[in-house]
């Protein structure tokens, strides 16, 4: 138990909280081999900053069971903490309305070897509206199974979770034998490196603005960087080994990410392939996987039934596998943030019953959480989108949702290192030795997803799409200020006191 994590096992534990399967698929499909720069540039200017805050944040608050909301409470002040711990929490709303009607997509590859989800209808509805209306009965269905706690399913699902891990190598591995049988000639052929690694082959990405947009999938890949904050004081010779361990970590998953969409070119031709209405942000891993197998079948001379076969089998198991592991991360994220915000924020902030804990479970705050997302994914999915472009934002929607709270903890860290420096705040572990270090990495942080965060808002309105831009901006809007109305009917109420 007392066993503190090696240099090795440190870098493995981030890998494994970071390093995403999807984000690879999804990045070819939008910008190509061009995609390779973006996810460096996010690693050097995002990664590495934000991974070394979130350590300092989680080495000074070890003892503090408020998770980020405390890290923003000390740092900077209560109403700034509830606002930006409500912002982290509402993104996972976003997450569950993105996953409600996305999840049916990995389950018809398991059954089928493809995406059919295009193909429902009901009553006159479009494929569109029906998916929104399952996602709705999804909300519900397992709103209701985790009010009762059920913890198994988890067991269940962590399969799915390595599972997903497995098609990392797959996808790897599977690509370069295929350049091999293919005589070294890529499917996506690079004829000009200077053109091939800068310019997309995607036509809606060919704009500055689109281009810019393309930062939010980058910085996305790179999430999950909250857990760093309690890996620190389990590491062997923190000081020394967490920032080497760090810093490896970023270049490991940086070339991860690289080599990934490096490798679905070595299979997949864009046109060919990509160039469709029938690809979107929520099939597109899939369709690759499906892929690789076919030109795998292909290159060791089987016949065009079995490739095609075995091309569907490919998908069958991405399907189950991403099925799996999307039912387990729904069931936790339907209770878990919304614990943490509620158990880390003062009890007198939540009108009536809101904020009461049960068995463990926040149920009354769950109800009005999946009542919430309900109305967001009917909203959305009866918005008039087709098939495409609501996956397309529900993908933009999740992403600017989930990287919005990064401003937040970004942008308290000068208070926090102005505090630690002045020995109001303990220094256990550091790496940012001066204010104006700790200064200079906030702002290039804040700026870097903030800017990303308006190009992927403002692009869909210059091209028409004001619907999506709306969508894209009322999320972030409507919660905050239920957050500001929230937290100023708590400090009317303490006035009263």
């Amino acid at each position: 138990m007392n066993k503190k994590l090696t240099l090795v096992s440190l870098i493995l534990m981030i890998f494994t909280s970071v390093f995403g399967f999807a984000n690879m698929p999804r990045a070819f499909y939008l910008m190509g081999y061009s995609a390779i720069p973006w996810y460096i540039f996010s690693a050097i200017l995002f990664f590495i900053p934000y991974a070394f805050m979130m350590a300092e944040y989680g080495s000074s608050f070890k003892s503090e069971r408020g998770g980020i909301y405390s890290w923003m409470e000390i740092s900077v002040n209560s109403k700034y903490a509830f606002i930006g711990t409500f912002m982290w929490y509402a993104s996972y709303i976003i997450w569950m309305v993105n996953v409600s009607s996305a999840i049916w997509i990995p389950l018809s590859n398991a059954f089928f070897g493809m995406d059919r989800t295009s193909e429902l209808s009901l009553f006159g509805l479009s494929s569109v509206q029906v998916l929104g209306i399952m996602g709705a009965l999804l909300i519900l269905l397992i709103t209701f199974v985790a009010t009762k706690g059920i913890e198994k399913i988890k067991k269940i699902t962590s399969i799915g979770g390595s599972a997903v891990a497995l098609l990392n190598i797959v996808l790897l591995v599977g690509g370069f034998v295929v350049l091999i049988s293919n005589g070294f000639e890529f499917k996506q052929p690079i004829q000009n490196i200077i053109k091939d690694f800068t310019v997309s082959p995607n036509p809606a990405y060919q704009s500055p603005i689109s281009i810019l947009s393309f930062l939010t999938f980058s910085i996305f890949a790179f999430g999950g960087l909250e857990v760093l904050g309690g890996l620190v004081d389990q590491t062997e010779n923190a000081e020394k080994t967490f920032p080497k361990g760090l810093t490896i970590a970023a270049i490991v998953i940086s070339l991860g990410y690289a080599f990934g969409i490096f490798a679905c070119g070595m299979f997949i031709n864009w046109n060919e392939v990509l160039q469709t209405d029938a690809v979107n942000m929520g099939n597109v891993a899939y369709i690759i996987m499906n892929n690789l197998g076919y030109e795998l079948s292909t290159s060791f001379g089987l016949s065009e039934a079995v490739a095609i076969n075995v091309g569907m089998w490919m998908a069958r198991f991405v399907g189950l596998s991403m099925f799996l592991a999307l039912t387990g991360a729904f069931f936790t994220l339907t209770y878990s943030p919304l614990k943490t915000l509620i158990e880390g924020s003062p009890k007198e902030l939540w009108p009536g019953k809101l904020g009461e804990i049960k068995d463990g479970m926040p149920i009354n705050a769950m109800k009005m959480q999946a009542i919430a997302a309900v109305v967001i994914v009917l909203i959305v999915s009866f918005g008039g989108s087709n098939g495409q472009a609501f996956f397309n934002l529900l993908a933009l929607m999740t992403n600017v949702a989930m990287t919005i709270p990064y401003i937040f903890l970004s942008v308290a860290f000068p208070f926090f290192k102005k505090k630690q420096l002045e020995g109001k705040i303990e220094k256990s572990f550091t790496v940012y030795k001066t204010y104006s270090s700790a200064l200079i990495a906030s702002v290039v942080v804040s700026i870097v997803v903030g800017f990303a965060n308006i190009f992927s808002i403002v692009e869909p309105a210059i091209n028409g799409r004001i619907l999506d831009s709306i969508f894209m901006l009322a999320g972030p809007i409507i919660f905050s200020l239920v957050a500001i109305i929230l937290y100023t009917l708590y400090q009317r109420k303490m006035k009263k006191r």
